[in-house]
């Protein structure tokens, strides 16, 4: 096998388990509180509830979030087209 083959069943394999990932575990563990949910303030040291995950300590992975876009610009062309079939 060349090298240049390896490479690629290599990406391509990445790639998928990836997406199987994003599939059934779309949640990820949110990297600001390490998914504790909570931080401590710098000043004061006080805890307070994480604010990229809003204190649920996960946060939806990138892979989902462009599914999910490609998914509700597919509805929306959809919707538009089915509304100018409807429309003559």
């Amino acid at each position: 096998m060349t090298p240049e083959l390896i490479v690629t069943a290599t990406l391509i394999a990445a790639t998928f388990i990836y997406v199987l990932l994003c599939w059934i575990l779309p949640f990820g563990r949110c990297h600001a509180c390490s998914g504790t949910g909570t931080r401590t303030t710098l000043l004061l040291r006080r805890v307070t509830f994480c604010r990229r995950c809003k204190g649920s300590g996960l946060r939806l992975r990138i892979g989902r979030r462009v599914y999910n876009a490609v998914a509700d610009a597919r509805a929306q062309a959809d919707t538009a087209a089915r509304a100018k079939d409807g429309a003559r």
